[in-house]
């Protein structure tokens, strides 16, 4: 007699980004955790459901940092239900969702909507951030005490950089005095501002407002200092040139407490691709040139760059069909992270497990999160894909609100065929 609450998988590469191992073998999961591996795959469990893998890959489900939901104030743009669905056809089995909604998340009172509004409609773990100062205004910091009671797992105002050091230096020394993680945007606001493509020939071509990568490692620069003078926990959020890694190094090896992410877009495309000014190519930090993004890439592979993203950015078409100047920044990614991923794994750029380790394990591990792991006790938060299978991808299938992908029309390899979160299947037949 099968048990309803145990599943067996068989037959599958399973993907360990702690062990950092790829094998063929067997998991067994119930009541919604990790129970037992087998290296065997024919291994047998007469009580339990078994899924046969046919040799695909079963890894822990995605856990993104930085995923926009439009609630409250722009349902219109995203919604938690469609977010929740988006991610779960993605294999993202947890968001970690931006304060930077209308209004802004600085209060409990905002928190606790999002989440039980998120407990309510997306079939994945929603983690909510919360705003470092009111409005992101960066003038009067929020009350990060209550809002980590509440359930606010770090504190960021997204790509509002605080301009003000005295004000940042004071929200980075209550955030240590609580152990409260600090995500911050790495960019010199003066250089920056207005900007819509980075500094170089093409720009110039194009005759669109740049900025240098410069104030990338500017930006990283004076966090990094007040980093050192506060003791902090700092992640920063999207390092995307390769000016900024040194600092990045040098920050890491003098023991502080620092972190660093990029976005699957910025490892994926290049400022070329904006062509002719297309819109859907237009976020924030804008696409860099190709000595960078493979620059990038080698540090996530090499472990330099801790995390990858999809900050996934929800945009509707009117604020996205303008002139690329005044185009809304950002695209949507929840759905297409793995497969834009698997190009850096059929580049040879870098192997299953240490790219898992990117976007599962590390930021499960950065935020105190158990998931991110495929060991016993670990919960049932699964991804079964295959990394070869091709498709052209259709931005009108997109199961997001919004559908500002830059990926649409290219012929893409990658599919999730299954999802589950602990232990439940929310995507796949």
């Amino acid at each position: 007699m099968t048990h309803p609450n145990r599943t067996l998988f068989t037959n599958a590469r399973l993907i360990d980004p702690e062990a950092a191992t790829e094998t063929l073998g067997s998991l067994l999961i119930e009541n919604g955790m990790i129970v037992a591996d087998y290296d065997d795959a024919a291994t047998a469990d007469d009580s339990a459901t078994v899924i046969d893998c046919a040799g695909k890959y079963l890894a822990p489900g995605i856990v993104d940092i930085g995923v926009k939901v439009c609630e409250p104030g722009e349902r219109h743009k995203e919604s938690f239900r469609t977010a929740g669905q988006a991610a779960a056809a993605g294999g993202v089995t947890t968001m970690v969702t931006r304060p930077d909604t209308d209004p802004t998340i600085d209060n409990p009172e905002t928190l606790e909507f999002v989440i039980r509004r998120a407990r309510e409609a997306a079939p994945v773990h929603v983690h909510p951030m919360a705003a470092l100062t009111k409005a992101r205004e960066g003038r009067e910091m929020t009350e990060i005490g209550f809002l980590q009671d509440a359930g606010a797992v770090a504190f960021t105002d997204c790509d509002s950089v605080i301009v003000d050091t005295k004000v940042f230096s004071r929200a980075l020394t209550y955030a240590r005095s609580l152990g409260a993680l600090v995500i911050a945007h790495p960019q010199e606001p003066i250089l920056s501002k207005g900007a819509a493509v980075t500094s170089g020939k093409f720009a110039s071509l194009r005759g669109l407002p740049a900025v240098t990568a410069m104030a990338e490692r500017m930006g990283l620069d004076r966090d990094i200092a007040l980093v050192e003078m506060t003791g902090a926990r700092y992640h920063a959020d999207q390092i995307t040139t390769a000016r900024a890694l040194p600092a990045l190094e040098r920050a890491k090896a003098n023991g502080l407490d620092i972190t660093a992410g990029t976005s699957i877009h910025h490892l994926t495309l290049n400022a070329l691709d904006v062509a002719d000014y297309r819109t859907f190519f237009k976020i924030k930090p804008p696409l860099r040139g190709e000595e960078d993004r493979l620059a990038i890439a080698e540090a996530v592979a090499s472990g330099l760059i801790d995390i990858i993203s999809s900050m996934h950015t929800p945009q509707d078409e009117e604020s996205k069909r303008l002139p690329f100047e005044e185009a809304a920044s950002g695209a949507v990614a929840l759905e297409t992270f793995l497969p834009a991923a698997m190009r850096l794994i059929h580049a040879d750029i870098i192997d299953l497990p240490t790219l898992w380790r990117a976007m599962s394990f590390n930021p499960a591990s950065r935020l105190g999160l158990p998931s991110g792991r495929l060991n016993v006790g670990a919960p049932a938060d699964l991804v079964l894909f295959d990394p070869n299978a091709p498709f052209v991808m259709d931005r009108t299938t997109l199961k997001s609100k919004s559908r500002n992908t830059p990926f649409d029309g290219q012929r893409m390899q990658g599919k999730v065929i299954a999802t589950y979160v602990s232990g439940n299947k929310v995507y796949g037949t």
